[in-house]
């Protein structure tokens, strides 16, 4: 009759669920917070690009400085149209990052599942 070990079975416990569970968690952990710093950032960039149009605008004095204000939004919307799309791609690219990370996590846990299972068999 086989006795019971009850360290072995803690250890194959926290090995099966405990690890991965942290391991899981600490991964969106870490990219909840690269999304949120980024959005952070994004709105920073936007608000700080808005107020110095406000600012630009209120300082017009006179026709010329009218039509140079006009000009300048030109580049202010190209400017916004790529930031935009950078930090689209940013998102992007931390997503994609977390899928595979997350994708690996899981590949592990299944093999390291079966190895134990093979053990046990």
């Amino acid at each position: 009759m086989r006795t019971l070990n009850t360290n072995e079975m803690t250890q194959q416990f926290d090995n099966l669920f405990m690890a991965p569970l942290r391991a899981y968690a600490t991964l969106s952990a870490d990219f909840t917070e690269k999304m949120i710093n980024a959005q952070l950032d994004a709105g920073k960039a936007y608000s700080d690009t808005g107020l110095a149009q406000v600012r630009e605008f209120f300082s017009i004095k006179d026709a010329e400085g009218l039509r140079s204000y006009m000009e300048s939004q030109q580049k202010v919307a190209k400017s916004l149209t790529e930031r935009v799309k950078g930090d689209a791609d940013k998102v992007v690219s931390l997503q994609q990052d977390f899928i595979q990370k997350s994708q690996k996590l899981t590949e592990d846990n299944v093999k390291q599942a079966q190895e134990v299972a093979t053990k046990s068999a």
